[in-house]
C-alpha cells in the first residue's frame, strides 16, 4: 500500500543514527544529542548529550556523555534539530 516515495517513521528515525536529533519527552525534558541506536519500542541511545529541563527561570542545560531514553515517555522527535534555544 505504501507507495514508491513513502518514508515509514522508523525509516525515517533509521536515516538519523549517526547524526543530531532533538527528542521532546512527555515530562519537562528534552534531549538533544548524536542518535547512536533504537529498537522497536523507541528506546534510544544518544551520545555527546545535552539535557533541558524547563523550570520558571527558563531551561537548565547538563551535559551527559551517553544517555537511554524510555520510548514510551517520547512526545516527538525532530531530526537535526539543535534544541529549544536555537
Amino acid at each position: 500500500m505504501a507507495g514508491a516515495a513513502t518514508i515509514l517513521p522508523l525509516e525515517l528515525v533509521d536515516r538519523c543514527i549517526g547524526s543530531n536529533i532533538w527528542v521532546v519527552m512527555k515530562t519537562q525534558r528534552e534531549f538533544v544529542g548524536k542518535l547512536l541506536g533504537f529498537d522497536d519500542y523507541v528506546n534510544m541511545v544518544l551520545e555527546d548529550v545535552t539535557e533541558y529541563e524547563a523550570t520558571p527561570q527558563g531551561y537548565k542545560k547538563n551535559k551527559l556523555s551517553k544517555t537511554l531514553l524510555n520510548g514510551n515517555n517520547i512526545c516527538a522527535l525532530i531530526p537535526g534539530g539543535a534544541g529549544p534555544e536555537a
